[in-house]
């Protein structure tokens, strides 16, 4: 996979096939490089400057992509060692390991985890962006979203993108966030939520299947 815009522009994140089983319970399925480049074209100049989390990062492909095109931090949440040991050793190839900070722990349980920070005054629970792509044949969606929308994980104003299946629904409001509008690019989707005090904006949806 190649890195569509920013710094790293051109470079190359290469996947490695031991740790990409087909049909097994921890099968890696990477963001599309068309998904991927409407994920950047969706946040646009929020990216800058902001403090990014990639939740079940996989090849690291999402978050390096954010720094090279201006985070200033990224969080990359992943349970395997494998796909850790990888984004470590892409994020220090582009340089950017003075601004990646890499988790080895379950989406579900970071999230727990921050928010227990949050309630504590930590400041490492406000978040600027989250990008989610959880497993498509999980559950794991609707509790990321009672979990994030809940305890106001996210910044006024913070953007959550989650990446699912084109067939699958989700809330207009959950908890402090607010679908803003679903892209759809054939079989993926991409939802965008914004937090907000009041959950109160309508929802638009733009269809996009660039595969017809």
């Amino acid at each position: 996979m190649r890195i569509s815009g920013g710094s790293a522009k051109g470079r190359n994140v290469r996947i490695r096939r031991a740790f990409s089983t087909e049909g097994s319970p921890g099968e890696l399925r990477p963001t599309s490089a068309k998904v991927r480049k409407a994920v950047f074209d969706i946040l646009q100049d929020r990216l800058f400057h902001s403090r990014f989390v990639d939740l079940y990062a996989g090849t690291g492909a999402v978050g390096i992509e954010a720094l090279s095109r201006g985070a200033a931090e990224v969080t990359f949440v992943e349970s395997s060692s494998v796909r850790i040991r990888l984004i470590r050793d892409l994020a220090t190839k582009f340089l950017f390991d003075d601004r990646a900070r890499l988790v080895r722990d379950s989406a579900l349980r970071f999230l727990q985890t921050s928010v227990a920070d949050k309630a504590h005054g930590s400041a490492c629970g406000s978040y600027d962006i989250v990008f989610a792509d959880p497993p498509y044949c999980s559950e794991e969606i609707e509790k990321l979203l009672s979990v994030i929308g809940g305890a106001r994980m996210l910044k006024e104003g913070g953007t959550l993108i989650v990446e699912h299946p084109s067939k699958k629904l989700l809330p207009a409001v959950a908890g402090a966030l607010s679908l803003l509008k679903v892209y759809r690019y054939g079989n993926t989707a991409l939802s965008v939520y914004r937090s907000c005090a009041s959950a109160c904006d309508s929802v638009t949806e733009e269809v996009r299947d660039d595969d017809r």
